[in-house]
């Protein structure tokens, strides 16, 4: 079975983002497009469990090949589609790429990228082919106001799709993105691996508290091969601080949340590379102990989330969304708890002992 554990990776859309939070075209071509995934596997992602690499909007010629198979840009990407996918394959990672239900991309909708029949409206079975062809392993479909613009029913058309990837392309994880807008946490899990909850996460600590409290109550809804997906990762963005960061990977991690990062990985700093590939918190993703991680308890700026362990453990994770630190009990929390393990250093100490957690920070530890 596809996604057994939240799937982890890289995408591109992030990462060519400008500071109006616009991507720029120009930018996103083969050779930076490539570049990236070489970065992701040089700076040890790759080892650390990063597999997929995602190529998001803004690849796409003016319209389609005469099979109707969306082409490369003939400018930026004038070795094609298959060439990307093969290099980037070559490299030992698997292939994501991004489609829409509807007749606009993202691109066209919000940006003003330029094409044809870009979509895959009407294109359906002919682009699940043209992935198996490719050998893409991971589908990126994006929902663009397809409602809007085509009069689209969200489960229906991403339906669609998800049948005609059984029929050609049955291997390839199927990620969808309708923002949070039709619940898709209630109908999702049947045909897809994961899909978004909420709309687009920025690099900043209103936009990541804010995501984060729409994670509650959604822990019924995730299973192994079936995710909730809170957005792609922003570590190493904007002006997120080195605590911020931390936090985001911390509640990522309890939230058993796909990890797909979307920095500049070429001129990565050590220290979001040591955020990204730390072990201890990617363990706590990839490990499946019953549920997601859930909300237990919210006194004033500080969160506390619990997430059962497959070995018996709990982790717990505390947020401390406020401006000054605060201190904290774990055995408040896990009363039968005796010794906790804080993840990110690997310091013992007794559940009793009093933890401190810095304002726009977080800690992730394992009680028992």
């Amino acid at each position: 079975m596809k996604a057994q554990t939240p799937p982890m990776g890289f995408n591109t859309w992030n990462r060519f983002l400008d500071s109006n939070n616009a991507p720029d075209w120009e930018a996103i071509t083969h050779k930076s497009v490539v570049d990236l995934a070489k970065a992701m596997v040089d700076s040890g992602l790759k080892d650390a469990g990063y597999e997929y690499f995602v190529m998001d909007d803004g690849f796409q010629g003016y319209s389609r090949d005469s099979k109707g198979r969306v082409q490369g840009h003939a400018r930026r990407f004038r070795p094609g589609v298959e060439e990307l996918v093969a290099e980037v394959k070559s490299l030992g990672l698997k292939m994501g790429i991004y489609a829409v239900p509807g007749r606009f991309t993202c691109g066209q909708q919000y940006q003003d990228y330029h094409g044809l029949d870009l979509g895959s409206l009407g294109y359906e079975e002919i682009d699940a082919q043209a992935f198996a062809d490719w050998g893409i392993d991971y589908l990126k479909y994006d929902w663009c106001r397809a409602h809007v613009n085509d009069g689209l029913d969200a489960p229906a058309a991403f339906r669609k799709m998800a049948d005609a990837l059984a029929k050609y392309a049955p291997d390839v994880v199927y990620s969808i993105s309708e923002y949070g807008l039709f619940e898709s946490h209630k109908w999702a899990p049947e045909f897809t691996n994961l899909w978004r909850t909420t709309d687009d996460l920025f690099a900043s600590w209103d936009s990541l508290v804010n995501t984060i409290d729409q994670q509650i109550g959604l822990e019924s809804y995730s299973s192994p091969g079936r995710w909730n997906d809170p957005d792609m990762l922003q570590i190493g963005n904007g002006t997120l601080t080195f605590s911020e960061n931390r936090a985001h990977m911390i509640i990522w991690a309890i939230l058993n949340a796909p990890l797909m990062a979307g920095n500049d990985l070429v001129n990565m700093s050590d220290e979001v590379r040591g955020i990204l590939t730390h072990k201890g918190l990617i363990a706590v993703n990839q490990d499946w102990g019953g549920r997601q991680g859930k909300l237990i308890a919210a006194d004033g700026g500080l969160q506390v989330w619990e997430k059962p362990m497959s070995d018996g453990t709990t982790a717990l994770a505390f947020l401390n969304r406020g401006e000054r630190a605060v201190s904290v009990k774990a055995s408040v929390y896990a009363e039968a708890a005796t010794k906790l393990k804080d993840v990110w250093s690997g310091d013992g100490a007794s559940a009793t002992d009093s933890i401190e957690v810095e304002p726009h920070g977080a800690l992730l530890v394992i009680v028992s």
